[in-house]
């Protein structure tokens, strides 16, 4: 564990109204205590997961459009309100991890075919990331980039990841985190993700954040609703009513 504690510095902010502190879960927030190498971020969308991923991600100096605190380029990095206003406690600190946005991983890539030097690709599987699946690349990523004694930031890492892959991914979650003392934030949608054993589940939903139990989150619920009754559940949901 490095990062230990998230606190919102409210008593600095010029106005608590104003975006992003008047999305509600933001708004109510004070602090959040990070008991556990895995954790979730779950909500709707616009419910300031996202938000608060990359104001983390700006206050260790990662780079906000994606990368590590070492990777420098400029397109759709962006400046995080938030990340004034926030305090993260460690114990103890690391600089070493990364930022994954998945909906700008293609600049990403882009910055290491663009970086100039021979060895650039021995990080991401040999080859540029443009050159294999998008599926394939986020591995690269995971599989190479990533090592231990780390913090890392993942908005959405399931985006390119088949289901199959996701368990592949679970894994490679678990060997960093239990073997090679690593620490994992991940905003997500997914429930097979969501699933990892003994990690802690944020919601941002219901204008708070809280812990939840993976089986109350609607990824859960509403999943194995529709496998248990797939044909009722698109029956009602698609039929026109009478």
């Amino acid at each position: 564990m490095f990062l230990k504690r998230i606190t919102l510095l409210r008593e600095q902010i010029p106005s608590i109204t104003d975006y992003p502190f008047s999305i509600p879960s933001l708004n109510h927030l004070d602090e959040i205590s990070l008991e556990n190498r895995v954790t979730f971020f779950v909500g709707e969308n616009g419910s300031g997961k996202s938000t608060l991923m990359e104001a983390i991600a700006d206050k260790c100096d990662f780079n906000t459009a994606g990368g590590g605190r070492n990777n420098i380029y400029d397109v759709h990095a962006s400046e995080s309100v938030l990340g004034n206003y926030l305090r993260l406690s460690w114990l103890p600190k690391t600089t070493n991890g990364f930022f994954l946005r998945a909906e700008s991983f293609y600049h990403f890539a882009t910055y290491i075919d663009e970086i100039d030097d021979p060895a650039k690709y021995e990080s991401y599987g040999g080859q540029s990331l443009h050159k294999q699946s998008h599926g394939e690349s986020f591995l690269s990523l995971f599989l190479n980039r990533f090592n231990g004694n780390a913090l890392y930031l993942l908005d959405e890492p399931e985006a390119a990841l088949s289901p199959a892959r996701q368990l592949a991914f679970l894994k490679i979650i678990h060997d960093l985190s239990e073997e090679e003392n690593s620490q994992f934030i991940i905003a997500t949608h997914s429930p097979i993700l969501l699933g990892y054993p003994n990690a802690d589940i944020l919601s941002f939903d219901n204008g708070k954040i809280n812990r939840i139990d993976y089986e109350d989150t609607d990824h859960y619920q509403i999943t194995k609703y529709f496998l248990q009754h797939r044909e009722k559940f698109l029956k009602d949901l698609l039929e026109d009513e009478d």
